[in-house]
């Protein structure tokens, strides 16, 4: 049965208002970041339209943002991030390709343990963690910062259900004609798999982008800071700009909003394929 007009416009119009208020908060941001110090306060008490219209704003905050402390850490945040998506990806790539295809004892295990130290919060294990790089003399380093989100399980998992889906004669055929397993994963698996690994990518991007409590434990000096802890600096005990602080939370916002923009197809492909194969 087709849905009639109404039932369209009704799904057309749920669809605007849900997108309204989830759009609307970060707008707000964006208006406040762009007024003087802390003006915007005066536009929320009593709450008025105006508060969402930046009347008579700058990139005052921006620039001023962008000039200090803050943009080395923003380069930071994107070195560490990146880094870790390269050689992440390398790592669950690996990991899931031997959990898909090859065949070893105990392979269900693996994956099992796998799958169980990923739900465990990172959060847990956290500060004994931070303790022993300090021990390891990894503490405010970009190896420190790194290496701990490297092995991504639920990346590895993403990767390991599409690895699956790989039809096993296409790699069989590829095995008889003299590729090794490197060669199929490189020739044949991997060209195939570009949702996955876009997915898996965003994964391993948006955990070390909003990281918080690690880099304050393991990055103290400025020169290491990340932009989220930077953020955090910018209130002091006797100064508040709050503008600059809106400024930088719009700022580290719209970056993940932009890749998933960019890459959402591949992003969803990765993750709605990812329960029908076991």
């Amino acid at each position: 049965m087709r849905p009639s007009v109404l039932s369209r416009v009704s799904s057309l119009a749920a669809a605007l208002v849900a997108a309204g208020l989830i759009f609307l908060p970060l707008w707000w941001v964006f208006a406040s970041s762009l007024r003087p110090g802390n003006t915007f306060v005066e536009y929320l008490t009593p709450l008025s339209w105006t508060a969402f219209l930046p009347l008579g704003g700058s990139f005052t905050n921006y620039s001023v943002l962008l000039s200090g402390d803050f943009a080395r850490a923003l380069l930071n945040s994107f070195f560490v991030a990146g880094a870790t998506v390269v050689l992440g990806l390398v790592i669950a790539v690996l990991a899931a390709y031997a959990l898909a295809v090859l065949d070893f004892p105990g392979r269900g295990l693996v994956f099992a343990f796998v799958i169980l130290v990923s739900m465990v919060p990172f959060d847990a294990i956290a500060i004994p963690l931070s303790g022993l790089f300090s021990t390891w003399r990894l503490s405010d380093t970009y190896a420190g910062l790194i290496l701990p989100a490297l092995a991504n399980g639920f990346s590895i998992f993403v990767l390991r259900q599409f690895f699956l889906g790989v039809p096993r004669e296409l790699l069989d055929a590829a095995e008889v004609d003299g590729l090794g397993r490197l060669g199929i994963l490189i020739r044949i698996v991997l060209p195939l798999s570009k949702p996955a690994l876009i997915g898996a990518a965003l994964m391993l991007f948006l955990s070390q982008w909003q990281a918080y409590l690690w880099p304050l434990l393991i990055g103290t000096s400025p020169a290491k800071q990340l932009a989220p802890i930077a953020l955090a600096n910018l209130s002091s005990l006797y100064q508040v700009d709050l503008g600059q602080i809106l400024a930088g939370s719009f700022v580290l916002s719209v970056v993940p909003m932009i890749l998933l923009l960019f890459f959402q197809r591949q992003y969803t492909d990765s993750l709605s394929t990812t329960g029908l194969r076991g």
